[in-house]
């Protein structure tokens, strides 16, 4: 009960059919539709970012319960099938709005982070998850603190099972970084902390040192 609990808390946000939309399909899957609750789920995380950052437990809630249940994946296939069509659309949702790209990065990370294949990341995500971390380090993306702000922290979240996943990939992305970080003039003092708190990270095995930890997070609340 508490973990389902939980999930229910988080859509509040929903109007009053979508959360008894997804009330059902976390318990009942078989009794509702499931590309609907896949489109609620998506279109949701494109608008509030807090919830981005928490649908990938709730989708996972409901490939287990459906898998119980019926044996199937409707939901996982009509989630990804959405999922892609965002990712094909990619740059025009992010010219037409920031934030809404933002969520949506921040929403296949979730996605790529809670939803495993025998304990390992989905192979369809792979490269769309390493093509948008690629986006957010390009000249335009690294000049705004809040995509800085998304990479960095999509990176400490996934970065050691997306390099697990394709090293070349990873290597290729901190090299677009370090040379950010290095040549790119009109970076805030910000985002040049947090390029270079990210690249330090990653050098130490994807863990934070302690003496790192205080500079860093003195540096940030100072």
């Amino acid at each position: 009960m508490g973990e389902t609990g939980k999930e229910e808390y988080k859509i509040q946000s929903f109007d009053f059919e979508s959360q008894k939309l997804l009330k059902t399909a976390l318990k009942d899957p078989s009794n509702v539709d499931l590309d609907k609750v896949a489109n609620v789920i998506v279109d949701q995380s494109l608008k509030d970012c807090v919830f981005s950052k928490e649908a990938g437990r709730i989708c996972y809630t409901i490939i287990q319960a459906e898998s119980k249940q019926v044996g199937q994946s409707i939901f996982r296939r009509s989630l990804l099938n959405r999922l892609q069509q965002e990712y094909k659309d990619r740059e025009d949702l992010r010219n037409r709005s920031l934030q809404a790209w933002i969520c949506y990065v921040t929403f296949i990370c979730n996605i790529f982070d809670y939803l495993k294949v025998n304990n390992m990341p989905m192979m369809a995500l792979v490269n769309p998850v390493y093509d948008c971390l690629f986006r957010l380090a390009q000249h335009d993306s690294l000049q705004k603190e809040e995509e800085v702000d998304c990479l960095v922290l999509q990176l400490h979240r996934i970065g050691e099972q997306l390099e697990k996943m394709n090293s070349q990939r990873m290597d290729e992305l901190f090299s677009l970084l370090r040379d950010g970080f290095l040549l790119q003039e009109g970076l805030s003092s910000l985002s040049q902390l947090l390029l270079l708190e990210i690249i330090e990270f990653r050098a130490a095995d994807w863990k934070m040192t302690d003496a790192a930890q205080k500079y860093y997070y003195s540096e940030v609340t100072d």
